[in-house]
């Protein structure tokens, strides 16, 4: 026990491996948008600009970044992330530094991270479906979007930040003690819609 801030072992973990997943998965995220609109205003800047993460036509950043999916709002998407992910990054060292965020703050954040769940599973459907290119540093927010909306999810089921009825209790504690499955099959979700929507490029690479 860690009588100084009253957590068991367990908390402890629970509370650190969260707070990793905000802090690392909010640094990579920044860093792909970072990148992405760096490439998006240089390009606009020249047109003859040669985009770092396009590598071949199945894998080609500057393809996305030309049509309509990739400025949803009005804007270029990457500007999202430049404003979000830096909060994540916050979010995490508070995390790691056992500052206890209010229930409305830790339910809104959590409220984000599914805003940007869902967010990305549109772009992931579009991307596979509608546009048949993926970009490198995209895949890289997806990445991270995932476990960043799991871990927080599953950190404010186990606080009580997220109420839960006596009926369901127990199913959501046997989901909390296996939530590494969740996880998983999120990831595997992500995997199997793109490798069997861009089957025929995938095996030229075996």
């Amino acid at each position: 026990m860690d009588e100084a801030f009253g957590e068991n072992e367990t908390e402890v973990r629970g509370r650190v491996a969260t707070g990793l997943v905000l802090l690392l998965g909010g640094l990579v995220g920044l860093a792909a948008a970072f990148d992405l609109t760096y490439e998006r205003i240089a390009s606009l800047l020249d047109p003859d600009h040669v985009i770092s993460c396009d590598f071949n036509p199945v894998l080609s950043c500057g393809t996305v970044m030309s049509t309509w999916q990739a400025s949803v709002f009005g804007f270029a998407n990457p500007i999202i992330g430049l404003v979000c992910f830096p909060l994540v990054v916050f979010t995490g060292v508070l995390t790691l530094g056992r500052v206890a965020l209010p229930r409305w703050i830790a339910l809104a954040f959590n409220l984000g991270t599914l805003a940007g769940l869902v967010f990305v599973s549109w772009l992931i459907f579009q991307s596979v479906y509608m546009i048949g290119v993926l970009c490198p540093w995209c895949m890289a927010v997806w990445s991270v979007v995932i476990p960043i909306f799991w871990a927080t999810t599953v950190r404010n089921l186990r606080t009580g930040a997220i109420p839960v009825g006596e009926d369901w209790k127990g199913a959501v504690d046997d989901v909390l003690r296996f939530h590494w499955i969740g996880l998983a099959l999120l990831y595997l979700a992500v995997i199997l819609i793109v490798g069997t929507g861009f089957w025929d490029y995938w095996s030229t690479l075996l």
